[in-house]
């Protein structure tokens, strides 16, 4: 919630229509933003804004976007990192389809949100004002686009009524923010919108009721723990959760325990720079860990038959069979159902009577290994500084470098690599909340997704790190546009290998003898013929740099850095080995 002042309708004493009925209800849930990539259905609203906005009336603020993916992925970014459903609007159906591989990314991320898009109900044969003949023309689709938005939401209606449509709203934005979270969808016709409204008021949202494990339930699982010689946690968002860092850094630090944040993580959970860090690989203990707790986990293991040999599991999750995942196997021998940050809570109160000369000689094997590993990044390190191939830059002497100017900045990080993501993760070294995401779904929406963090946390330092072949997926004049319109300076960080790597990678896996082997011809891989990729920033009047040294990374990335505080997004293209 906010806490802006919430009013009623604002079109007089009858309310206006339905458009004064769609903001305020927007308003009356707290949104703080209404991200729109136009359609002519939204002219009621603009209207009931420029009302507002003349007669001083508070509201949620209006982002005007000229992308879909824009705005659903800055929408995303916000929820990311304040957890509360805002507004997205859309155009029709042809504007859901554009945008629904963003809705589906926010759905795996688990960030709630109001989709919204329309329809025509009387195809200029009704009375009333003419809606326009492109709904009959080209817009309409069979059974709504609530229908179409069905796969890739939480919940997707109709709002059949002006005088339903604020309660409508109120519901989806609810069913939205309860988990598992996710983005809902009304189908609002325009001739809804342009009906005559009673102004009566929307309830503002109310935050979820708490829901907790017994404590019956909560001992018995202290007592696997306590019983366990070699327990190890896995998590994916536990992080994502409010108070879920936290808790869950008290929890092993209680017990002892090792995290894993595997490749499915994604957003930060646990300081990468903590002892108890155990990495991005369970491999480790399916052989030796004879408990396994999965915090937030939907896809721990893989292949998904890669059954532990020995360990029980433990699944603590207020939803642990995600509705959205097609096929999951967690083989759960208990359940801990219940907000996860009061779990983790209970359970590190619980730790207790434990036989401390077995968690001093667990606590320091993972020590152990945590310096070994450090130090095998950082021997890792030394090597990339070394190497001077004349034509690119090691891949983890970017991320280390960019460790190091951020050293102290409190910045988030948006990711949307792939060959590059361990590099990312293992070397950048999170260490805060909030301070790390993993782009969800298709690729391309990474910018708006950095945009939208920006927006959320405008005091702090947002670096995007991102792949070529990414890059070229994201609508990158709306995303400068939007940048550049709204204050929203980004640091944009490319891993340039001039090809779709992990695509040639399979390639080569599935055919390692094959024809192309043979010829030298891999197709669907090559990026060489493209321009440089910063120049796309130049006509915004951003700052940019191409990189192709070790010895002018440094420097690039300090005057990029230096740019973006001073209010301008810097692209640093980099060209790397690999």
């Amino acid at each position: 919630m906010t806490d802006r002042t919430h009013t009623q309708g604002s079109g007089g004493g009858d309310g206006g229509d339905g458009g004064d009925a769609f903001v305020h209800a927007f308003d009356a849930v707290g949104a703080d933003h209404l991200f729109c990539s136009s359609g002519s259905e939204w002219a009621p609203v603009w209207e009931s804004l420029a009302r507002r906005h003349r007669d001083g009336l508070p509201g949620p603020r209006y982002l005007d976007l000229t992308h879909e993916t824009v705005a659903v992925g800055m929408a995303t970014g916000y929820g990311l990192v304040t957890r509360r459903p805002q507004g997205v609007l859309l155009h029709a159906a042809p504007g859901l389809l554009q945008g629904s591989m963003a809705v589906h990314g926010a759905l795996l991320a688990g960030v709630p949100m109001v989709v919204a898009s329309s329809e025509s109900t009387t195809y200029g044969d009704g009375p009333g004002p003419d809606p326009g003949g492109q709904w009959y023309r080209n817009l309409s689709i069979v059974g709504g686009p609530h229908g179409v938005a069905t796969p890739f939401t939480k919940w997707s209606t109709e709002a059949a009524s002006v005088h339903t449509l604020p309660t409508m709203i109120t519901r989806a934005a609810e069913l939205a923010r309860r988990a598992p979270a996710g983005p809902a969808y009304l189908n609002v016709p325009l001739e809804i919108l342009l009906e005559k409204w009673d102004g009566r008021e929307a309830k503002p949202l109310v935050p979820p009721g708490s829901t907790h494990s017994s404590p019956a339930e909560a001992d018995e699982v202290a007592r696997l723990i306590r019983e366990a010689a070699d327990p190890v946690l896995v998590t994916e968002t536990a992080g994502r959760e409010a108070g879920g860092w936290e808790a869950l850094v008290a929890f092993a630090e209680a017990w002892g325990i090792p995290v894993v944040e595997p490749d499915s993580a994604v957003c930060g959970n646990f300081p990468r720079t903590h002892p108890l860090h155990a990495g991005s690989d369970i491999g480790p203990w399916m052989d030796k860990a004879d408990l396994i707790l999965l915090v937030n986990c939907r896809a721990p293991f893989y292949p998904p038959s890669r059954r532990p040999a020995m360990a029980r599991v433990v699944v603590i999750d207020e939803v642990p069979q995600r509705p959205h995942v097609v096929y999951q196997v967690l083989f759960a021998d208990r359940y801990l159902e219940g907000n996860v940050t009061h779990t983790l809570r209970q359970l590190a109160k619980r730790a207790e009577d434990l036989d401390e000369a077995a968690v001093a000689v667990r606590r320091s094997a993972q020590e152990e290994r945590h310096a070994a590993e450090r130090t095998a990044a950082a021997e890792a390190e030394t090597r990339a500084r070394a190497e001077h191939p004349g034509d690119g830059v090691d891949p983890v002497l970017v991320a280390a470098t960019l460790r190091d100017l951020l050293d102290g900045e409190d910045a988030v990080v948006v990711d949307e690599t792939i060959t590059h993501s361990r590099v990312v993760k293992r070397h950048l070294r999170t260490a805060g909340p909030d301070s790390y995401f993993y782009v969800q779904g298709g690729l391309g929406q990474g910018i708006a997704v950095a945009l939208g963090v920006k927006l959320a946390v405008p005091h702090r330092p947002v670096v995007l790190t991102i792949g070529d072949g990414a890059f070229t997926y994201n609508p990158l004049v709306p995303s400068y546009d939007a940048s550049t319109a709204y204050g929203l300076p980004l640091l944009i960080v490319v891993f340039n290998n001039r090809v779709y790597k992990s695509m040639n990678l399979n390639h080569r896996r599935f055919y390692p003898d094959g024809a192309a082997a043979e010829t030298g011809e891999w197709l669907g891989t090559d990026l060489h013929r493209l321009p440089r990729l910063a120049a796309f920033a130049e006509p915004f009047g951003m700052h940019t740099e191409t990189v192709d040294t070790a010895e002018a990374l440094g420097p690039a990335l300090e005057r990029a850095l230096a740019a973006v505080a001073q209010g301008t997004t810097a692209v640093v293209d980099v060209l790397v080995t690999r």
